[in-house]
């Protein structure tokens, strides 16, 4: 007998058997040192049942599973009502704002109390807000990182007029608004000072963040407009910061006198900030240059710059939430640096703790207390006192310094956007106690009524002043020009997309155009980076359109809903093809993917709603992945789906026909051969060319045309070898499902592979 072989077993097994038996003994000892001591055993008067149930009820109340349990519910709710906004074209923030009056006293607390009773129950509520203040410092952080202070520096003098127009004139009508609104809406023992102050800046802010995002979707970031827009948003955020900062220290000491020496010490702080501690961190980033990754003693200093500066904020009066935003506006300003300081800190501040907030400020917010007309008449009186102040002053600004109408009103809608950062200066206004509830419900409905317009002002703006021309030029259907729209997502792909559109293409000279796109994620992107991720995008693009010698038209976008857009442009464009790299799987070679055999995102509020109305399968058994998918459904011209397995040229191309519906591949094999002088080998896998004159006509025409570059193949089995030869295969979406359903053996062996889907 070999005991080798059973060697780990043995010593195993013994292992568990003498440590068991000393455990054993162990425990029996010690309960002989129980005698004489004053032991509570306790007893049970219920069943074993009732025990349990009590034992799980009183676990349900625990303060972390019901923490949990809020976080859970918090970001799912927050998710769902983002992804409806942006559906929508509306900032995420909206639905996440929605989310929070939702899951309030407004709505879940009305309609569900007993439900909104136990999942917030009053005494959670502390742990709530202190996670959730701890998610508002990290955003501010993040804030603060994403102003670019030097282009901030260079446009200033463009910008400081229409940015501090846009916060005297809403911060002169929030007084002014004031003053008829205290007598019934000041709280008791709240001077006139501190309640107008607060209405007041809640007037003046803009939300930079919301602003610079609108700005990348609508594609205005390279245009003076977008500059400029961009550089008044970053000045109004740091000027209003600073107000706030001193408002909070005159409400709190009660006057302006008295909260002399707080703003002596803010100073001080800002001073310290700037000319010791942005120094000091300069240096340290410098270290980092040219490096990829920030190592965790580096992280631990920015990390603890963020918590000491917003602590000393605090103790000085001021607020940690401005000692976190000027922790961020001194970060070094190399981007790459903090590109990737903010992806270390984004994901779990937006993500897990900023909803938090969010319900948070709707547990608060009881839209119940309007319960008449009245009320409801100062709450429009509220918005339209805002609308007028931000929008129709910053637009008044804009046009005294000479810019035209259409850009003027551009840029006052874009400032009227109030966002989170609305919110934030309404929540510290409540904790202070210089709002009422239900003037904070009123505030709380102009945040959302003003972020929710920017959207629609902008595309009224956009309507009003479309011009004559762009309405009488639509595109020339009848144009001779082969346009070919190329979609990758990373550089790689758009270098190889770019050769396969090449040969296509190659020999039309000037009846041809092709069009090099790449739309990023908006929520990705930073205000201060998009022109250098930009060019890193189209890099390896211009490089190959140089070395082909081919004009390449590029296209770039940032959208928060990708295939939508990518399709819109798709569909609006008098495109004749467009390419795509097949997207991979988030589940591809996992063994979930094996087992469950499909390709997509499990939760998928559009799929999960196209499943509810019988027009799809919330589990995808489609040969491609869910975005490839969404495209192939939604454009109205051919689409070329690359598999790509090292392309460089279509000089070999294998084109397999297993029914009559293919035969409008061979129309591409003919651009193949009459552009880049392609090889191509016809399979008759079905045995229905022989039998199709048309298709032999075509074939015929092909030779005539280049003779012995087109061959038909009738052998019913494909070797390996010959597979490996092939630059190319050009197959049917059909028969490229039929090929991944029958599991062929071909799919190890094939060369790179444009499935070509006919509309």
């Amino acid at each position: 007998m070999n005991l080798g072989k059973y060697r780990n077993l043995i010593f195993y097994v013994v292992t568990i058997a003498v440590f068991s038996g000393l455990m054993y003994y162990f425990i029996v000892e010690g309960q002989s040192l129980e005698v004489g001591e004053n032991i509570i055993v306790k007893t049970s008067t219920g069943s074993t049942w009732e025990n349990f149930v009590e034992s799980f009820k009183a676990n349900l109340h625990h303060p972390l599973a019901l923490l949990l349990a809020q976080i859970v519910t918090i970001i799912l709710v927050a998710r769902l009502f983002g992804w409806f906004c942006m559906k929508i074209k509306q900032p995420t923030v909206i639905g996440e704002m929605i989310a929070g009056i939702v899951l309030g006293p407004s709505l879940l607390g009305m309609y569900f109390p007993e439900f909104s009773t136990f999942l917030f129950p009053k005494e959670s509520l502390g742990n709530l807000q202190f996670l959730s203040q701890i998610g508002l410092i990290l955003f501010m952080y993040i804030v603060g990182m994403e102003l670019d202070l030097s282009v901030l520096r260079k446009k200033a003098h463009d910008a400081v007029v229409i940015s501090h127009a846009s916060i005297i004139i809403p911060f002169a009508l929030g007084i002014g608004l004031s003053y008829f609104i205290y007598k019934e809406f000041a709280p008791d023992g709240i001077q006139f000072t501190s309640f107008a102050l607060f209405i007041a800046i809640a007037m003046s802010i803009t939300a930079f963040p919301v602003l610079a995002r609108i700005v990348q979707e609508r594609n205005l970031q390279k245009t003076k407009l977008g500059t400029v827009v961009i550089t008044c948003a970053a000045a109004d955020d740091i000027t209003a910061w600073c107000i706030l900062a001193a408002v909070i220290a005159i409400v709190k000491a009660g006057s302006f006198a008295s909260s002399i020496y707080v703003i002596i010490m803010a100073i001080g702080y800002v001073f310290l900030m700037i000319k010791i501690i942005r120094p000091f961190l300069k240096r340290i980033g410098d270290l980092q240059a040219g490096k990829n990754t920030i190592n965790k003693p580096m992280v631990a200093i920015f990390f603890l710059t963020l918590i000491l500066s917003s602590y000393v904020t605090e103790v000085i009066g001021i607020h940690a939430l401005f000692g976190a935003f000027m922790a961020g506006a001194i970060m070094p300003e190399n981007a790459k640096f903090r590109t990737m300081f903010i992806d270390k800190v984004e994901d779990v501040a937006l993500v897990l703790l900023l909803p938090l907030f969010f319900v948070f400020t709707g547990l608060r917010t009881q839209i119940g207390l309007l319960n008449d007309g009245h009320l409801w008449m100062i709450a429009g009186f509220i918005i339209l006192t805002a609308v007028i102040g931000k929008f129709v002053g910053s637009a008044l600004a804009a046009k005294f310094l000479g810019i035209n109408w259409k850009e003027s009103l551009t840029i006052g809608a874009l400032m009227n956007t109030r966002g989170l950062m609305e919110l934030i200066v309404l929540n510290i206004g409540y904790d202070l106690g210089v709002l009422s509830p239900e003037i904070f419900a009123m505030m709380v409905i102009m945040a959302l009524f003003t972020t929710f317009m920017t959207g629609p002002a902008l595309d009224f703006i956009n309507y009003i002043f479309k011009s004559k021309k762009d309405e009488d030029e639509p595109q020339d259907d009848n144009d001779p020009k082969y346009r070919v729209l190329l979609s990758f997502d990373n550089p790689e792909s758009g270098s190889t997309l770019l050769k396969l559109a090449h040969d296509f293409t190659n020999k039309m000279n000037g009846n041809k155009s092709i069009t090099a796109m790449n739309i990023a994620p908006v929520d990705e992107m930073h205000a201060y980076e998009i022109d250098e991720y930009e060019n890193e995008q189209f890099k390896n693009v211009i490089e190959t359109s140089h070395d082909l010698q081919l004009e390449v038209t590029t296209l770039f976008k940032a959208s928060t809903d990708i295939e939508n857009e990518l399709t819109h442009i798709t569909n609006k464009g008098n495109y004749d093809l467009l390419l795509i790299m097949l997207g991979k799987s988030m589940y591809e070679g996992s063994l979930l993917g094996r087992l469950l055999g499909f390709t997509t995102k499990i939760i998928n509020p559009e799929k999960l709603l196209n499943t509810v109305k019988g027009k799809g399968n919330i589990f995808n058994n489609s040969p491609f992945d869910d975005f490839t998918l969404q495209i192939l459904d939604k454009t109205n011209i051919p689409v070329g789906v690359l598999v790509e397995k090292d392309f460089k040229s279509a000089e070999r191309v294998f084109v397999p026909i297993f029914n009559l519906s293919d035969f409008y591949l061979l129309e591409y094999a003919k651009r193949l051969i009459n552009n880049n002088n392609s090889q191509v080998i016809i399979l008759d896998a079905g045995g229905q060319i022989r039998s199709n004159v048309e298709v032999k006509e075509l074939i015929r025409s092909i030779e005539q045309v280049a003779p012995n570059h087109i061959t038909l193949y009738n052998e019913k089995k494909i070797e390996k070898e010959f597979l490996d030869s092939q630059d190319l295969m050009l197959i049917s979406s059909k028969s490229w499902k039929s090929l991944i359903d029958t599991k062929s053996l071909w799919l190890s062996d094939i060369p790179s592979t444009l499935i070509i889907s006919n509309p």
